[in-house]
């Protein structure tokens, strides 16, 4: 039997996951599971680059904790893929130091994060600014031949392919050049203002909410009152039911803006119900479990990688 082909992605801990996160990037690790030899991280240091974070350990450690629970409320089964947390692997950040020292300041300010702070005139921090070395780093130590991620994330996936053909060109072929893959249609989850649902934006439905806080959640929905079907309510409900499914609905109820949104509450709350179910049990222990576990198998394969890495380079004597 032919080895699996390796698969890598991770999640940023910031917030409560939502339908957004769910729906343009973490269904597919439960999706893909089976087909690869699957490596998903929660990227606890990319989370440190905001202000915000700095002044909320707590909320960090219980963002992690939300990040782990939800794999496994989706369908990720720890047996199968390896979980783990970013900062347990010190040798991320030590890979992204290498790969800092042969990228210029003009490549990384093409980077869209950094546009895009820039455009608001923040104050952007070096974390910020590297961002994208760190996330090449937590990709190519693993060699994976795929990446799932959502459409803003591509680049990501991009710098790393660039980074990984820029090394393997000075030192050797030492590391593999990923593909990333995309849910067409369903990359891009759009927010109950229209906009990409983000949590920096506020316009967010959370995916282990309760039922009320989801009907609140869609209630809050922007609507278009030129036509018979609110866009941004059905742009959401196709995720959960089919066009043909929807169709008879939406005929029967034009304009009764309240009436679909009741309707995308129910379906939204039916389809998340095992979910929520199944993350509402797990403990902290079993996170903490999860997260030693795969600890343990991401750092032997990274610490191999980095004295390959280190006698290519010629810090290793």
């Amino acid at each position: 039997m032919a080895e699996k082909k390796r698969l890598l992605s991770g999640v940023k801990p910031t917030g409560k996951p939502h339908i957004g996160n769910y729906f343009g990037a973490m269904r597919q690790f439960a999706d893909l599971q089976q087909q690869y030899d699957s490596f998903v991280f929660v990227a606890d240091y990319h989370a440190l680059t905001t202000p915000h974070s700095q002044k909320n350990p707590q909320e960090i450690r219980e963002a992690i904790k939300d990040v782990v629970r939800t794999y496994i409320a989706i369908g990720i089964d720890p047996s199968t893929t390896t979980i783990f947390k970013q900062s347990d692997v010190v040798e991320h950040t030590e890979l992204a130091w290498l790969f800092e020292c042969i990228t210029t300041m003009p490549y990384l300010m093409r980077a869209h994060a950094f546009k895009d702070a820039e455009a608001k005139n923040k104050e952007i921090s070096v974390g910020t600014f590297n961002y994208p070395m760190l996330m090449a780093a937590d990709i190519l130590m693993y060699d994976p031949a795929v990446v799932p991620v959502g459409r803003d994330q591509q680049q990501h996936v991009e710098y790393a392919r660039d980074t990984a053909e820029k090394f393997n060109n000075l030192y050797g072929a030492t590391f593999a050049v990923p593909e990333h893959i995309i849910i067409e249609g369903a990359a891009i989850v759009p927010g109950t203002d229209g906009q990409k649902m983000s949590k920096s934006y506020n316009n967010t439905i959370p995916l282990f909410a309760s039922d009320e806080e989801t009907l609140k959640a869609v209630m809050s929905i922007v609507t278009d009152s030129s036509g018979d079907v609110p866009a941004n309510v059905y742009a959401i409900h196709k995720l959960f039911k089919t066009e043909a499914e929807l169709a008879p609905i939406y005929k029967a109820n034009k304009g009764q803006y309240k009436v679909l949104k009741d309707a995308l509450a129910a379906d939204i709350n039916a389809y998340l119900a095992p979910m929520r179910k199944k993350y509402n049990a797990i403990t902290d222990d079993e996170v903490k479990k999860v997260l030693a576990d795969g600890a343990v198998k991401a750092k032997a394969i990274a610490s191999a990688k980095m004295a390959e890495v280190r006698q290519k380079v010629g810090v290793s004597l």
